[in-house]
């Protein structure tokens, strides 16, 4: 009896043993499957810049914003220079619309040109693709 007992705890011991062997094994695979490919030094730290898309989008951007603060300036100008005017203050009303003036201007040239170099390097990386 004392035999047949031992013989019967080997046996559960060993289905454990192998169980928890595929356990582990199951366990090993999914965890390898799921490690993250592994890169180069070099490619994890280069940055990958904006494509062409994006540099002509982002300039016909500041394009549209420099135009839009140059108008908003503007129209702020010309109308404290039209208060500054009603309140019979005309060498301050000339003064408004100036500095009005001259800030659309200032924002207008600064994002046409922002936007002008970035499309124009967008085209370019365009232009330097193989067809």
């Amino acid at each position: 009896m004392i035999e047949a007992s031992n013989k019967q705890e080997v046996r559960q011991v060993r289905r454990r043993t192998g169980v928890l062997s595929l356990a582990l094994l199951a366990f090993g695979l999914s965890a390898y499957g799921q490690s993250q490919s592994t890169t180069t030094p070099n490619e994890a730290t280069q940055k990958h810049g904006r494509g062409a898309g994006g540099d002509i989008g982002s300039g016909s951007g500041d394009i549209g914003k420099g135009a839009g603060k140059g108008a908003g300036n503007l129209a702020k100008g010309t109308g404290k220079g039209a208060a500054d005017l009603a309140t019979l203050h005309p060498v301050d009303a000339a003064g408004a619309v100036g500095k009005g003036g001259a800030s659309a201007g200032k924002d207008v040239a600064v994002g046409a040109a922002k936007g002008t170099g970035k499309i124009v390097k967008g085209t370019g990386k365009l232009l330097k693709k193989p067809f």
